[in-house]
């Protein structure tokens, strides 16, 4: 029986600027441009009583709380401090899968700390993280990986919640599956429709009729909700893809001003961003993702091998024509799907998803 820990810290980025400025302690603030067309990175919880989130436009935030404190962020100073917390992790296992600069999955199974106790471990994780770096963190403990992830937003902000073996079956039992990793909210809309809401429904149905349903969702479901989940706390996790994006000030339907971005802001970033994976890796696919004026969102891919102005113009082309192109476009995205050098790909041609 393994024993696995999910660290996930409180409103990170929000929670370094109100240590460094406690008046931001006593307002509604997020982290997020000055234009009303960025987007917030997070929001303390003061704002997300007032259903300020993350992802959600500078606009919309302002709608739901007229006084939210909008700061810009510092990315710099929360990788050097996501690195100190890595590093205390580092005191207890080597077994440490990083999902995010505030996240993360450890395997305490062989640690000898603590005399063992996965309980005591993340307790005092959770110590030594608010001692050095005055921040606050909230734990999962659990011998399923996916059951700690979701233990660890059971007792947020500042608290943790232990899955015991013997108790993950009540615990699954009674899950809503909108809780479980990869349901989303479409996703849950679709389960709703054919009566599954937790994880009892999904235990007591057809392992087959469920493949049938939801394809690899369904298989998914099926063993989460029967405590199934091999996987292992991955050390050396591959990046599969890497993206830009942009929100534009003024929303646009004119496929030659989204072209020109494309061409003289995204794909510049692009290569950048993407020139530190190829060493180990190479280019697969292609992307195109579009964020209408009324937050639809849809998106293109087609399998090739490398960076194509005339291909991601020739994918945004065909994304407006499929999904009305008249409509004025708020965001517009491009990236790179990628794979281990040693999978090649002889054949490229398009595809939708």
């Amino acid at each position: 029986m393994r024993k696995f820990i999910h660290i996930d810290m409180d409103c990170f980025y929000a929670a370094v600027e109100m240590r460094d400025n406690p008046e931001l302690a006593k307002v509604p603030m997020a982290i997020g441009g000055n234009s009303n067309r960025g987007v917030l990175a997070t929001s303390n919880y003061i704002a997300r009583e007032y259903g300020v989130r993350a992802a959600m436009s500078n606009y919309q935030a302002k709608k739901l709380c007229p006084h939210l404190r909008i700061v810009p962020g510092r990315m710099s100073l929360y990788k050097e401090i996501s690195q100190q917390i890595r590093a205390i992790f580092a005191r207890y296992t080597d077994l440490i899968e990083p999902l995010s600069l505030d996240e993360a999955y450890l395997d305490v199974t062989d640690c000898t700390q603590c005399k063992g106790s996965a309980t005591l471990i993340a307790q005092q994780i959770r110590d030594e993280i608010f001692k050095e770096t005055g921040l606050t963190a909230s734990a999962g403990v659990a011998p399923i990986k996916f059951l700690a992830k979701i233990a660890s937003d059971e007792n947020k902000p500042n608290g943790q919640f232990v899955i015991t073996p013997d108790k993950v079956d009540a615990f699954i039992e009674d899950l809503p599956l909108k809780k479980i990793p990869g349901v989303g909210k479409v996703t849950m809309q679709k389960l709703l429709a054919h009566g599954f809401e937790f994880g009892r429904d999904i235990k007591n149905a057809d392992e087959t009729l469920l493949k049938q349903k939801f394809g690899k969702l369904g298989d998914m479901l099926w063993r989460r909700c029967h405590g199934i989940d091999e996987r292992r706390v991955e050390t050396d996790r591959v990046r599969k893809s890497v993206g830009v994006e942009t929100t534009f000030e003024k929303d646009t339907a004119d496929i030659d001003v989204l072209k020109m971005r494309i061409i003289k802001q995204l794909l510049p970033e692009l290569k950048i961003r993407a020139s530190k994976y190829l060493d180990e890796q190479h280019i697969i696919k292609l992307g195109v993702k579009v964020k209408y004026f009324d937050f639809q969102l849809v998106s293109k891919e087609c399998q090739f091998d490398k960076l194509d102005s005339a291909l991601f113009c020739q994918l945004l082309t065909d994304l407006l024509e499929r999904n009305q192109g008249h409509k004025a476009v708020r965001l517009i995205g491009i990236q790179v799907g990628l794979s281990a050098k040693e999978t090649s790909h002889n054949q490229m041609h398009l595809f939708s998803s």
